[in-house]
């Protein structure tokens, strides 16, 4: 288990789907957006190329501080982020990291409820993107 979900979206762009994700974060009171990178830009920087490639950081403190309590590692993997790149097929693919895998990886128990509220709520914005 590598710890990625994957979501596909057809006929849509990486930019396009990065907007459709900021909205949808803005949008929601409980989240807040940390940061957007886009690694194509840097690497056109340096004069490399790299595909449309958005990474995109965002958090619910209310959430992610009850992970860091059952374990301060946890907060290597907060706050949440998603990955929007091309598919190659004329489509995105939006890669996020699954809660449960981070539970596992920093010794916490599966059963933490904001776990499966994070689960839900990533794979909403995860639909939103890819345009689901």
């Amino acid at each position: 288990m590598n710890g990625l979900i994957e979501t596909n979206g057809t006929g849509t762009t990486v930019a396009s789907a990065a907007d459709r994700l900021l909205i949808a974060i803005e949008g929601n009171e409980k989240l807040r957006h940390i940061a957007t990178v886009d690694h194509s830009k840097g690497a056109a920087s340096v004069e490399l190329e790299l595909e449309p490639t958005i990474e995109i950081f965002f958090g619910n403190p209310a959430l992610g501080t009850i992970l860091m309590q059952a374990a301060r590692t946890a907060a290597i993997d907060l706050p949440q982020k998603m990955l929007i790149t091309d598919s190659g097929d004329g489509g995105v693919r939006v890669l996020h990291n699954d809660p449960a895998y981070i539970a596992e990886r920093h010794g916490i128990a599966s059963d933490l409820p904001p776990l499966e509220v994070m689960t839900n709520a990533l794979q909403s914005l995860a639909n939103v993107a890819a345009g689901v």
